[in-house]
């Protein structure tokens, strides 16, 4: 270790650390990534103590400009980034230091590694919601778009991977935007809820200068300053709730990539990917993978793993600060970056694939999907208890299968053996696009309830 080096730790140690001892230790590997709101909050600090009498405003105003001077050089890829300085807090004053000279060393008036940390971890994860939340918000407008070109296409609904009931294309689709709406929903809910300022609360129980701790929350954008100075340096519930929000995020994004792989395969041909989304085999020229689709199904695993790798780093931790919370940043920095990769590659194939419409309503033909409408309608036109509905219809359904054909194919005498009552516009519900139609119940597939859950997010995405 330098001189330098030695000379920030306050002369505490007479040696520095050996090679290993400094690369367990060192964090300027990766959280040199929070320099931009480092130099933002050091400059709200000093302008603080400048305010409240603390530091001078020639000093304050030197701080303030060598601060800029050092995000200059970072931005422009001059800046010397040093090991032995162990992380960018230190990188950053010791720069400041050989800018200014001595009013740099009265920046940490008032103030400790462990509340600026937790201040500037705090901003960076508040600015990765807002990113989410944009990035969210561009795939649920081309999920709309989807919605909107294809809002009465015929498709086959889905349970266990078996045709169900035939829906529409404009209905699945408007089910992802759902889904990332509440996706939205708890990155923004976490935004609200770690906006409070823990700079001021020093390395644990406060400090006895005459900050105004409210004045930096603002100067910052904060809603107010944390209450309790030890839950201020000790708590990291923020990264963990991006995480666990960044999580729900993925599975739906891999949700979505298992289907995009599934559909595009030979045996559905529901969509196309173009080549800008899909990769040849090496040796099968016939070969189109949706290798995009499968990565992306798999982030999810790095984030969900970076979940669980900082619960795990927090779950033994007495008050207050520990080192072992030095690794919470690679977790957070990796999940945020595996997301808000998947969200850009995941607008750009659902606004790329083109769905094979004939495709769609040839499977939604088949597999005796209007069975539940068959049911319905003895319900409803003989009586029949649901009950005795489901047998005969369950009846037709195996006559049909027997001879290879559907429900719509069976001839109306073959129908009346099973059950003397049906007429001849029994018919008239088997047709799936008759059946799409009769859905008009709030939420359900059909295509005016479409239409309007389609207008409604339009007007409600900015």
């Amino acid at each position: 270790m330098t001189d330098s080096a030695n000379q920030m730790w306050g002369g505490r140690f007479a040696a520095g650390p050996d090679a290993i001892m400094q690369a367990i230790n060192a964090s300027i590997g990766f959280d040199r990534r929070l320099y931009a709101q480092d130099i933002r909050a050091s400059r709200a600090h000093a302008a603080m103590l400048a305010a409240q009498g603390i530091l001078s405003d020639s000093d304050a105003a030197a701080i303030g400009e060598g601060l800029l001077t050092v995000l200059s050089e970072i931005e422009g890829g001059t800046f010397p980034f040093r090991v032995d300085l162990e992380d960018i807090h230190m990188n950053v004053e010791a720069r400041l230091k050989e800018i200014i000279g001595e009013p740099a060393g009265r920046l940490h008036t008032a103030r400790s590694r462990n509340d600026q940390v937790a201040v500037d971890f705090r901003l960076w994860v508040r600015d990765q919601c807002d990113a989410a939340v944009a990035g969210i918000e561009a795939l649920m407008r081309a999920f709309v778009a989807q919605a909107e070109a294809g809002a009465d296409w015929v498709m086959p609904g889905f349970t266990h991977l078996q045709t169900a009931q035939p829906v529409t294309w404009g209905h699945h689709m408007m089910a992802y935007v759902e889904m990332l709406a509440r996706d939205r929903g708890r990155f923004m809910d976490a935004r609200a809820r770690m906006n409070e300022c823990p700079l001021g609360a020093a390395a644990l129980a406060g400090t006895g200068f005459p900050i105004d701790r409210h004045a930096t929350a603002a100067a910052l954008g904060f809603d107010r300053p944390t209450a309790n100075s030890l839950d201020s340096v000790s708590d990291r519930d923020f990264a963990l709730e991006f995480l666990a929000a960044a999580s729900i995020c993925a599975m739906h994004l891999s949700r979505f990539a298992e289907e995009l792989v599934i559909w595009s395969s030979a045996q559905f041909r529901f969509v196309r990917l173009s080549d800008r989304w899909t990769t040849g085999s090496s040796i099968m020229p016939q070969k189109k993978n949706p290798d995009a689709a499968e990565l992306l199904r798999a982030k999810l695993g790095r984030i969900l793993g970076a979940t669980v790798a900082l619960f795990t780093v927090m779950k033994g931790l007495a008050l207050t600060y520990s080192k072992d919370m030095q690794e919470d940043k690679e977790q957070v920095f990796d999940a945020a970056d595996s997301l808000m990769l998947g969200l850009a590659a995941m607008t750009g194939m659902v606004a790329d694939m083109t769905a094979n419409r004939d495709a769609l309503a040839a499977a939604a033909a088949s597999g005796f999907a209007t069975a539940t409408d068959l049911a319905d309608w003895l319900v409803r036109e003989l009586g029949l208890p649901f009950r005795d509905a489901h047998h005969v219809t369950g009846t037709l359904v195996a006559r049909a299968e027997a001879q290879g054909i559907d429900l719509p194919d069976l001839t109306l005498a073959e129908m009346q053996d099973v059950h003397p009552g049906i007429r001849a516009d029994v018919f008239a519900v088997l047709g799936v696009e008759n059946s799409v139609r009769s859905r008009m119940s709030h939420g359900g597939t059909a295509p005016d309830r479409v239409r309007e859950q389609i207008a409604r997010w339009k007007a409600l995405l900015p």
